[in-house]
């Protein structure tokens, strides 16, 4: 028949694997935070798939396929089993996180650069970190604001030559360097004894959530597993294929990072670490080694660099049209609502610029640049963690409370199937919520205090907004125009 549909096109498990794979490792920023944790990295990793990527992946793909016609992500999956305040609340805390995350990613960026130049000093400069993070992100928005067509036709290309491509580089590198006898970065390390920064072989030695801070840190690393939830329905066999995509991506970014933390963990003695760094100082251990080429750590700085920039490029756009359509229902001051000629939500793109300058700001004020970055790191992770705590409650609620609705992936066996992969999930993000408050003592933070205080004013403050906006909120600010994004 001439008038005759198409076939739709599906999806198959490769496509979202890799879909998977690349919404999570958008750069080796976390490699020298697991390198840290030196052979016990593997037991955190194991913690992560198990009370975190498993428990994500599942949920949302539910979610996301019982909501994908309405394509709201959290904000409607939270919206429709309590309400639309704390549907506001989820989405909104996706947003801030990604804002609070983007220093993290420029500093990375920062150190990429001063790599690069061959003034790998500047990497622990606060002055010059702060204020490249400024300078490239208030770059950035003035691009996103054009339009971010261009971005998406890069995507795949800068993650294969930011990340994957310099990745592989430093497998290799360490190969050479494990082949030629040099000494290990854990040699020292016994299962009857300890090292003198606490870690014993291969299980964390738990001496106080201090001890284990960076387990909040490494979860963070698989957020965004959730993402690609919502192609489930273009899946011919969701129930069947959805957990196996999940599978695969799981595995690519369990070795992306294992593989690359490991040599950066092998090639540095620890106290020469650093989580914004690690990477460059491991390319340049070798180079310098191997051939005396500085050149060619500044071209492998400049590659990772890349990685690490581009995943600012990416993220600018989504979280923020995602916001905007939340004045739908009225959740945001109409002054939010405007958008450029582009469809860019011109005045959100701007306060997320303030807010990104005043927590850059703070390498000004604190001379450890590790330490900041982690604290800002815990930020972030204290956000984000709220809303996947808001999104197993409504995964299992929503069992319960609308029975009949359709969902293409289901997880199996029952209601107590969701009880045991929801409960697992919000145990693992609580637990580890409540580790996020806790200064490493893998890292100088001078006064634990004022670390403390800082992180929880930051939760505090970011998590009251949306609920003082939706206490405000007035019929007048409702928005029919706005797109369900």
């Amino acid at each position: 028949m001439s008038g005759a549909l198409p076939p739709k096109k599906t999806l198959g498990v490769t496509s979202i694997g890799l879909m998977t794979a690349a919404a999570v490792v958008t750069s080796l920023r976390g490699l020298p935070l697991l390198a840290k944790e030196e052979m016990t990295m593997f037991a955190y990793l194991a913690f992560t798939v198990i009370f975190f990527l498993i428990p994500a992946s599942l949920v949302s793909a539910e979610l996301g396929g019982a909501f994908a016609s309405q394509k709201g992500g959290i904000y409607a999956w939270v919206s429709a089993t309590f309400g639309t305040k704390w549907g506001f609340v989820a989405i909104w805390l996706q947003w801030i996180q990604n804002v609070v995350w983007y220093p993290v990613a420029l500093t990375f960026g920062a150190a990429a650069l001063a790599y690069t130049i061959g003034r790998p000093t500047l990497a622990n400069n606060g002055a010059y970190v702060g204020l490249f993070c400024i300078i490239v992100y208030w770059l950035a928005t003035a691009v996103v604001l054009q339009g971010v067509d261009i971005f998406a036709k890069v995507a795949n290309w800068t993650f294969m030559i930011g990340t994957i491509l310099p990745g592989i580089v430093l497998l290799l590198l360490f190969a050479w360097w494990v082949q030629t006898g040099h000494k290990l970065g854990w040699q020292h390390l016994t299962n009857a004894s300890l090292s003198q920064n606490g870690h014993a072989l291969f299980w964390p030695t738990i001496k106080g959530l201090g001890t284990i801070a960076f387990l909040a840190g490494i979860v963070l690393l698989f957020a965004g597993v959730e993402a690609q939830a919502v192609f489930v329905t273009d899946m011919k066999n969701p129930s069947r294929q959805y957990p196996a995509a999940i599978g695969l991506g799981a595995i690519i970014s369990l070795l992306i990072f294992a593989l690359g933390a490991v040599p950066v963990a092998g090639i540095l003695p620890y106290d020469k670490i650093t989580v914004q760094a690690g990477v460059f100082d491991s390319f340049a251990a070798i180079i310098t080694t191997l051939w005396h080429m500085p050149w060619l750590t500044s071209l492998l700085a400049f590659l990772v660099g890349i990685g690490a920039i581009s995943g600012v490029f990416a993220w600018l756009g989504s979280p923020s049209r995602g916001l905007l359509a939340t004045g739908r229902d009225g959740e945001l001051p109409p002054i939010l609502h405007k958008v450029n000629r582009h469809a860019m939500p011109t005045n959100i793109l701007l306060v997320q610029g303030v807010i990104v300058t005043i927590m850059s700001s703070l390498y000004f004020f604190i001379h450890n640049v590790s330490v900041v970055f982690f604290l800002v790191s815990a930020m972030t992770i204290a956000l984000y963690l709220i809303a996947y705590m808001l999104m197993y409650a409504a995964g299992i609620r929503l069992r319960y409370s609308d029975p009949a609705l359709p969902r293409p992936f289901k997880i199996p066996g029952g209601h107590a199937g969701m009880w045991v992969v929801g409960g697992i999930g919000f145990v693992g993000v609580l637990f580890s919520f409540l580790v996020a408050f806790f200064p490493p003592d893998q890292l100088p933070v001078g006064s634990p205090g004022l670390y403390i205080g800082l992180v929880i004013a930051g939760t505090v403050v970011f998590c009251a907004i949306p609920l003082i906006l939706h206490a405000r909120r007035q019929a007048t600010w409702r928005d029919d125009k706005m797109p369900a994004e």
